[in-house]
């Protein structure tokens, strides 16, 4: 419910803060006194439109805050949680207006756009009046208060699952055969490719190990001449190594007289010959290496050149033909297998039909049996209201061709506000007075199913009096005990069945250079006076007070 609503220089309002509570809270005043400006300023806050007009002459910026205690489970917090807002119960929505016409919403102190403003407010308040359309319009409405007066929730969202349901099977069917069709149609290419290329059985990495082989051996052909000859000065019959083996033993025999001459040599001939020795080896390890089989690297260049073609027919690089190959018999696996896939994934589409359509037929027909209930028992609430000689219907067109996730059902509401006349839909058949009270009917009969916490009704007793205005605060006060009631009234029938009453009126400021809008709740001991002044106008008699007690009286 609304729990305090804030405004700060929004056209005639400077400063105003009003706390709410449960029930039906009315507010009353002269007209001219600023109703439609607090209305209009609350309707900002819930993400109406923005206009420069509201800001307060001589003032940069106006302001709306509306605060709202919800419990856990109401839908407004999955609405918050997609919008990645935190909520601990408590929903503060804050609409900034500027004075050059731009605007800023917050909601718990968290930037939203002006979008999650509106889908929150919409969530939270229905404001309802002679000229309001909001929550009649839309036939997708009319269907979901259909739903909500017969408890059909679960079955709707039972059918919007298996439309789901329905949906996802067909697509996935559709896909299929769409994969199917085109390995049908490139069947003949498949086969070919994957027979051409199960036979090449190219491997990922093999293109660059077969080049590294074959430069190194092209390589080894031009320097292997090179590499002997020095091999043959190392280790062949002009070796150096024999005469220098010799000349260490003769120096060795004869360390013995002077080492200190002779050691540094014989350790540093022994370092050459070694360092000859691993130069040996390491001659000889290339020659082995450059030493190839001219048919190998002829089998090199073949294989090279038979993966560089293919990849050239296939248009990929070399080493992406092994994962062609795979995918390529995929599909021919697809072309052999698909067509029993397909009639699996058909009967899953057939099957996901059936149970919707089944769902579907038994929502219309529960709809249908509601349908009848909801007419009777608003038909039962119109001649209180001055419509005895209206009828109120639900049309509900039913057709197979037109399913969709809320069924195959359109629902609207219609009326015929006098015999003989042609019935029609509400919002273009019934007068302004008129459609505010089949609204309240409406309202009284789904009491708290399929409706906002927190309703708003501008002024529906305008141009009624006497017991019609006495059935409307009667069912103003009926819907109270369900959720919150604010109504805007000027009849003292409907303000005397409030819970809490609040008076709107102008304030002179500045020594009447300019007028400020107050609203003031009125404690219990002083609404007779209030009532009173409803009654009688300008100049308030003992008689209006006395009616406006015996009003009170009788509400209470």
């Amino acid at each position: 419910m609304l729990s305090r609503l804030s405004i700060r220089d929004i056209v005639l309002i400077d400063k105003l803060d009003i706390d709410f509570a449960r029930g039906l809270a009315v507010l009353t005043g002269e007209t001219g006194a600023g109703k439609s400006i607090l209305l209009d300023a609350f309707a900002l806050a819930l993400g109406a439109r923005g206009d420069a007009a509201l800001v307060r002459q001589g003032a940069e910026q106006g302001q709306v805050i509306a605060a709202f205690e919800l419990g856990r489970r109401h839908p407004v917090h999955a609405i918050l949680k997609a919008a990645g807002i935190d909520s601990d119960g408590e929903v503060i929505l804050r609409r900034v207006q500027f004075a050059d016409g731009r605007t800023r919403a917050t909601v718990n102190d968290q930037p939203v756009s002006v979008q999650v403003l509106r889908e929150l407010g919409a969530a939270l308040v229905e404001i309802h009046g002679q000229h309001d359309d909001r929550a009649l319009t839309d036939a997708a409405t009319h269907r979901r208060l259909l739903d909500a007066f017969g408890g059909l929730e679960d079955a709707a969202e039972k059918v919007s699952a298996l439309w789901q349901l329905r949906r996802l099977a067909a697509e996935a069917a559709e896909t299929h055969r769409a994969e199917v069709g085109r390995a049908r149609r490139e069947s003949d290419y498949l086969r070919h490719a994957v027979e051409e290329l199960t036979k090449l059985a190219p491997e990922t990495g093999e293109e660059t190990a077969l080049a590294e082989r074959r430069a190194m051996m092209m390589a080894g052909e031009k320097i292997a001449a090179d590499l002997r000859d020095a091999h043959d000065h190392i280790a062949g019959v002009n070796s150096p190594v024999p005469p220098l083996s010799g000349v260490i033993r003769r120096l060795e025999r004869r360390s013995s007289q002077a080492p200190s001459l002779i050691d540094p040599a014989v350790k540093s001939l022994d370092a050459a010959l070694n360092a000859l020795e691993e130069t040996r080896a390491h001659l000889e390890a290339a020659l082995r290496a450059a030493d190839h089989d001219p048919a190998e690297l002829e089998r090199i260049e073949e294989r090279l050149f038979a993966l560089r073609a293919a990849a050239r027919k296939y248009n990929v690089p070399v080493d992406d033909l092994a994962t062609l190959a795979k995918k390529y018999a995929e599909d021919v696996a697809l072309i052999d297998a698909g067509e029993d896939r397909l009639k699996e994934l058909d009967a899953a589409v057939a099957k996901a039909e059936a149970d919707y359509r089944a769902a579907a037929l038994a929502l219309s027909k529960s709809r249908k049996a509601v349908a009848a209930k909801l007419d009777k028992a608003v038909n039962g609430e119109l001649k209180p209201l001055k419509l005895e000689r209206a009828k109120f219907s639900t049309e509900l067109e039913s057709r197979e061709d037109a399913a969709g996730p809320h069924g195959i059902d359109r629902a609207e509401f219609w009326v015929q506000t006098n015999p003989g006349t042609r019935p029609g839909p509400l919002m273009k058949v019934a007068s302004g007075g008129e459609l505010a009270r089949f609204l309240l009917a409406l309202k009284v009969v789904l009491a708290d199913r399929g409706s906002a916490p927190t309703l708003v009704f501008d002024e529906i007793d305008t141009g009624v009096g006497g017991a019609v205005a006495d059935a409307i605060g009667t069912r103003l006060g009926s819907l109270g005990r369900g959720v919150q009631v604010l109504a805007v009234t000027h009849a003292p029938q409907v303000a005397a069945r409030a819970d809490r009453h609040y008076v709107i009126s102008k304030d002179a400021l500045d020594k009447g250079k300019r007028v400020a809008t107050r609203v003031a709740e009125v404690a219990a001991d002083k609404r007779r006076e209030e009532i009173a002044r409803m009654l009688a106008g300008a100049e308030i008699t003992n008689e209006a007070r006395a009616a406006a007690e015996r009003l009170i009286k009788a509400a209470g």
